[in-house]
């Protein structure tokens, strides 16, 4: 993408480094003050308390535990290290800076249209796709146990979210609609032109695969005569 580089060029210098750990460092801060104080309410993003000058809301609610169990929630950050730091590495810290807060901000965006944030879960969903496009063939084990091919837990996981969309459409969580929407938006913008030259590849040798048919088709029957 011409336009990411010209961005690297000029901004290049700006990205964190080691952005995963900053990112874990800030959950760990999260959790152990929700754990604490028992009352995450101060957390969430309601746009009418962001008005009033409450601006930490806008970044707190991304950070916000699905669950206060210590051990999920130490799992969940382990799975964020092992994506993050592989992401990174593949991609440098410029781009993977600027996939994570682009759909920060995209996240945001969603929040503010539908009127209340959720949890950084539908932006971890991104990063998790992000992880399964760049290496499809890494195995994870699932449910602790089964050894799957990271492609098929990404395909599962774009499934399961468009079952959420679904349910969200049909209850009218529309909060829950736009955070979908915005990982996906974050996820295309990085890998849709990926996915439309693969599109035409696979469609250029299923034409090329056709004429090659059509054109020995007539052989195959003459010689069994």
């Amino acid at each position: 993408m011409k336009w990411l580089s010209r961005l690297e060029l000029k901004y290049g210098r700006y990205a964190i480094r080691n952005l995963t750990q900053y990112l874990i460092g800030i959950n760990i801060a999260v959790y152990v003050i929700v754990f604490v104080t028992l009352d995450p309410s101060f957390l969430f993003l309601i746009p009418n308390e962001v008005l009033r000058g409450q601006v930490w809301r806008l970044v707190s609610f991304i950070f916000l535990p699905e669950t206060t169990n210590p051990i999920w929630v130490f799992l969940q950050l382990y799975l964020l290290y092992f994506i993050g730091t592989a992401i990174e590495g593949v991609w440098g810290r410029f781009k993977y800076n600027l996939f994570y807060f682009c759909g920060m901000i995209i996240t945001i965006i969603a929040a503010f249209i539908s009127g209340l944030g959720v949890t950084g879960l539908y932006l971890n969903l991104s990063l998790f796709l992000a992880f399964a496009t760049l290496f499809p063939e890494q195995e994870l084990l699932f449910f602790f146990v089964l050894p799957i091919k990271v492609k098929f837990l990404g395909l599962l996981e774009v499934a399961f979210a468009l079952y959420q969309f679904v349910m969200a459409v049909r209850i009218g969580a529309w909060y829950i609609v736009a955070a979908i929407v915005a990982s996906f938006v974050n996820y295309l913008l990085f890998f849709g032109g990926d996915i439309i030259k693969w599109l035409r590849m696979k469609k250029q040798v299923y034409m090329n695969r056709k004429r090659y048919y059509d054109q020995v088709r007539p052989y195959n029957r003459y010689r069994k005569y």
